[in-house]
């Protein structure tokens, strides 16, 4: 799967939850897992400008774009993946990041593939 662009979210973000349950809904079928990743590396000119807005300190703003940008990318890979399975909801959603050498970091996003039907209120 091609990951420039990144693909829309596949899921209503109200149904992806770090939760094992969603209110109102009950699970009928568990998929399994699904992730979506993405690695990611810093340019020179951005760390150069990261580099100088740790001169005056708070919050380093290009870094801080860039590792959201990572997340929403691996968050719409995971909810794509999921409805590729067929699922219509992700439980136990959680982020992970390592870096893979000096400047170079992974993101992912994973949890639980599962269709869930709502429940009478």
């Amino acid at each position: 799967m091609s990951t420039y662009p990144p693909p829309a979210s596949s899921l209503d973000p109200a149904l992806v939850t770090t939760a094992l349950e969603i209110p109102n809904h009950r699970i009928v079928r568990n998929i399994g897992v699904v992730r979506g990743i993405v690695v990611r590396s810093r340019n020179v000119l951005a760390t150069i400008g990261a580099g100088l807005q740790t001169l005056v300190g708070g919050d380093i703003t290009l870094f801080t774009e860039l590792c959201e940008k990572s997340r929403q990318d691996a968050f719409a890979m995971m909810t794509l993946h999921a409805a590729q399975l067929g699922a219509n909801a992700v439980i136990s959603f959680r982020y992970d990041a390592n870096e893979l050498m000096n400047g170079v970091t992974e993101v992912l996003a994973y949890g639980t593939a599962v269709i869930v039907e709502r429940t009478k209120d």
